[in-house]
């Protein structure tokens, strides 16, 4: 069986091709073979194999020796309009001469006809006519080795994993992922990823060593850019939003709102005194939030966020419990030089001032009470507005009773002194000697006439 081929390899009705009758007694393949022949050439039927494959944008012809076949070059994106959209395929026309079909799966929303998208030419289907598509940063799926190129995003499994990172699997061929390309946050334990499906960029491709590297962060930090974008524009002060702990640090927790963190300080998790963010949450935990301000400004973007302001105060419910007069039991937690602070309950804490911890002065309150004492206080007064109780100690034991002071005098009797001297009434005398009242006699009478207020007397005294 012998056939004649077509120049520039072209089918035609017009000119079929030869076949030369085999000889009688020939064996049952050659009639298979010439079916075949003729299959092939209804299939291909009025296409020009040579002008087809010229359409092709991404494999320009090899700078080689004339006659070397062309051998295909780095996949470039190409520029196309929508004509018909179906369920599952989008058709695409590049020209009078070319179009494609690309999958509905690579659209983020359905395209709409006559609109323009940039698309990657992948191969070439002959028996459609149709160049097979892809849309620039899509997750391919079983693509081929020898289809494989440096950007491409193609879905990976994760098979094992070792010292420095993971192994992965690209259309039955082995590749590789180092931990800092893993995630866009560092991963303590990267086990967790064993046996998933991850979309990965290549990074690194040596097909004559067989060598592929990958890299998971970057397809992450893409979407996390496109994220970031629509969630900023939404973003207002005094919005409340749901936010995903991602890092947990002394001074606070930072917290993804999608595609952009907000730091929540520790003094914004909750109500009672925290030493650190973790003692109140962990990575991982939603929360519900409330956005306090927004710095756009800032590079990268800085967001404050409150959780304390969605909460329940416990501490304003348990100060309504305190009333004055009360007596109650509670720990010393700070020695000041002014006083002691003692907690009654958890967010509530009193001052007990230096001059109520006892009846005696003391010099500092460190020398009658010590830190994580458990004491008796008395509630003076409460101010919730402000959360300040004030307490005393002193005040549950009665005052000490005072010796009485002997009259200050001679042997031979009272000593009379003018005020301030000995035996007199100066300042700070608490208790006066008492004098009974005096008799009359003749110098009181005189006395008494000295004084008469109806007589007249010398400069004006009276």
């Amino acid at each position: 069986m012998t056939s004649s081929p077509l120049p520039d390899h072209t089918y035609s009705k017009a000119q079929p091709p030869t076949v030369v009758a085999a000889p009688l007694g020939a064996p049952s393949a050659s009639d298979a073979s010439v079916r075949l022949d003729a299959e092939i050439a209804a299939a291909m039927e009025g296409i020009d194999m040579t002008t087809l494959m010229s359409k092709l944008p991404d494999t320009p012809k090899a700078a080689a020796s004339p006659g070397a076949p062309a051998t295909g070059g780095a996949k470039r994106s190409r520029r196309g309009t929508v004509t018909r959209v179906e369920a599952r395929e989008v058709f695409v026309e590049f020209d009078a001469k070319s179009s494609g079909v690309c999958p509905m799966s690579h659209f983020t929303e359905t395209p709409e006809e006559g609109t323009s998208w940039d698309f990657i030419v992948e191969r070439l289907d002959p028996f459609e006519g149709l160049f097979v598509l892809a849309r620039p940063g899509s997750i391919l799926k079983g693509t081929a080795w020898g289809d494989l190129e440096v950007g491409m995003t193609v879905e990976a499994r994760c098979v094992g994993m070792n010292a420095g990172g993971l192994d992965m699997e690209v259309s039955h061929k082995r590749a590789f992922m180092p931990t800092r390309e893993v995630d866009l946050r560092h991963v303590p334990d990267i086990s967790v990823f064993l046996g998933l499906k991850l979309p990965c960029e290549v990074i690194e491709l040596r097909r004559e060593k067989g060598r592929m590297v990958l890299s998971h962060r970057r397809v992450a930090e893409r979407e996390r850019r496109e994220k970031a974008l629509e969630t900023i524009a939404t973003l207002e002060v005094g919005q409340r939003r749901s936010a995903t702990v991602v890092s947990v640090q002394p001074y606070g927790a930072f917290a993804d709102l999608g595609g952009v963190d907000g730091l929540i300080p520790v003094g914004e998790l909750s109500y009672e005194r925290l030493r650190s963010a973790a003692d109140a949450v962990s990575v991982g935990d939603v929360l519900d939030v409330v956005i306090k301000r927004i710095d756009l400004e800032a590079r990268p973007p800085r967001i404050s966020l409150s959780r304390k302001d969605l909460l329940a105060d416990p501490i304003k419910a348990r100060m309504e419990e305190i009333v004055p007069g009360a007596t109650l039991s509670g720990t010393v937690t700070k020695l000041m030089e002014f006083g002691a602070f003692v907690e009654l309950a958890p967010g509530v804490e009193g001052l007990v001032h230096v001059s109520e911890i006892t009846w005696d002065r003391v010099p500092n309150p460190a020398a009658r009470l010590q830190r994580g004492e458990v004491v008796e206080v008395k509630v003076l007064s409460v101010d919730p507005a402000n959360r300040r109780v004030s307490l005393s100690i002193k005040q549950l034991s009665e005052p000490p009773a005072r010796p009485a002071r002997e009259d200050q005098g001679g042997e031979g009797g009272n000593r009379r002194g003018g005020r301030g001297g000995p035996g007199g009434s100066g300042p700070g005398r608490r208790e006066e000697a008492a004098v009974p009242p005096r008799g009359d006699d003749p110098e009181m009478r005189k006395l008494l006439a000295r004084f008469d207020p109806s007589v007249k007397r010398r400069g004006g005294l009276s």
